[in-house]
């Protein structure tokens, strides 16, 4: 059975996230700016370099994977914008760390051209101004392409640069005992944030489902609720624990990328098209995994999710049993009363154990279990043998990594395949 070859939808949700994902790109680089002026001022160099630290190191993890996803599609340019400039001038802008910025332009500009090509074809077929039908697939189908680079780009800078920043304003908060309902709203509204660019994400990978495998809104805001909860607790243990031993935060940090970048290389990851660019991708799932889980094989993932969480849960359960038993045999100049103490790890720990909970509600109720064939388009040089068709020009703007992203997460392995009548493979 070869691909579903049915055409992507870009609907108004998915224009209203990518029309507005520019404008919050700019946005954070003004208040990353706002922040280091604010570290600068207060002569907290440490911070001050911590941050930098931060902010250097994702934008540059950023664009090299923008520039080699460029590489890798041969520098096949598809939006105008993306023709302007030469090769040269073209890795000029990522080595200027503006890559990222042109690649959204040339999304958003696919985006409109799809939009108003829908408008057009919706009032020449006497159907109102709908948003879901009636676009022609090379803008549509681009603009889909195009948007889950951006969705996988937003994951990698939300858990190199957003999530440690995060840890580290939450440390300075304690340190400081500065934890007003201003600041815990802050707080909770940066990982919020975090939480809402995995929905985005989710909803790329939705993409890939047919029709009839659709899922709800309600997914989402599931996946939302539990992704928010599990980074929530994550994130306050790590700035609890470096609040009362900030160098062993780095100490802590480099032993479990080690362990996590051992596993996510046994894992066998397939999502770069060169070793170098998938050992760099491998390095990048470490990272993310130190915040939160992330699907990067196909297959049967229970185990290996069970095995990770169990990790993370004891991890975070120790780092709050730490910051417990320093709070009370050498407290810092913020002191908290024992039993408050107590009562605040065991509100992180069970924070960590609900989010569990309610992921295990959405892989009951919401998540389907595909085979591989069924998901929508296939890559680009595949053919159709039996009937030796090549691909369709729906299924041409197919985004090759995301649809690994989405077999990995949707796809779920036969039990046995039938080679021959009556022969079983288990």
């Amino acid at each position: 059975m070869s691909g579903t070859r049915a055409k992507f939808r870009y609907s108004c949700w998915d224009f209203f996230f990518t029309f507005a994902g520019l404008p919050l790109f700019l946005l954070d680089i003004v208040l990353d700016v706002l922040a280091a002026v604010s570290f600068y001022q207060e002569k907290a160099f440490v911070y001050l370099g911590v941050l930098l630290l931060f902010l250097v190191g994702s934008s540059l993890l950023a664009q090299a994977y923008s520039w080699l996803w460029y590489s890798y599609d041969n520098f096949e340019m598809n939006t105008k914008i993306e023709k302007l400039p030469s090769r040269g001038l073209l890795r000029l802008l990522h080595v200027s760390q503006l890559g990222i910025y042109f690649r959204h332009a040339g999304v958003l500009e696919m985006a409109v051209q799809s939009l108003r090509r829908k408008k057009r074809t919706s009032r020449e077929n006497g159907v109102g101004a709908s948003c879901e039908h009636g676009a022609r697939p090379d803008s549509e189908g681009l603009a889909v392409s195009l948007s889950h680079d951006l969705s996988m780009l937003r994951i990698i800078e939300a858990f190199s640069e957003s999530a440690p920043q995060l840890t580290l304003m939450l440390t300075i908060f304690l340190q400081r005992g500065q934890l007003d309902p201003v600041t815990v709203l802050k707080a909770v509204g940066s990982a919020s944030a975090i939480a809402f660019t995995m929905t985005t994400y989710h909803r790329s990978l939705r993409s890939f489902l047919p029709e009839k495998k659709k899922q709800k809104i309600a997914s989402s805001a599931v996946y939302f609720s539990w992704n928010l909860l599990l980074i929530s607790s994550r994130l306050a243990a790590l700035a609890l624990f470096a609040s009362v031993l900030p160098c062993f935060i780095f100490t802590h940090f480099i032993c479990s990328w080690l362990v996590l970048f051992f596993f996510a290389w046994r894992s066998k990851t397939d999502f770069m098209d060169g070793p170098g660019g998938e050992w760099l991708y491998r390095a990048t799932v470490g990272l993310i995994w130190y915040f939160d889980w992330f699907n990067v094989v196909e297959g049967n993932t229970r185990n290996r999710t069970v095995l990770y969480h169990g990790y993370i849960l004891t991890d975070i359960s120790v780092l709050c049993g730490v910051w417990c038993w320093k709070m009370s045999t050498d407290p810092p100049e913020f002191v908290i009363q024992p039993l408050y103490a107590l009562i605040t790890v065991v509100c992180v720990v069970g924070v960590y154990i609900l989010g569990l909970l309610i992921k295990v509600i959405y892989y009951k109720c919401f998540h389907p279990n595909l085979d591989k064939d069924e998901l929508r388009g296939q890559p680009e040089d595949e053919v159709d043998f039996r009937t030796f068709r090549p691909p369709t020009e729906a299924s041409a703007h197919c985004n090759k990594r995301m649809r690994k992203m989405a077999v990995n997460f949707y796809c779920q392995p036969a039990s046995f395949e039938i080679h021959e009548a009556g022969d079983r493979v288990m």
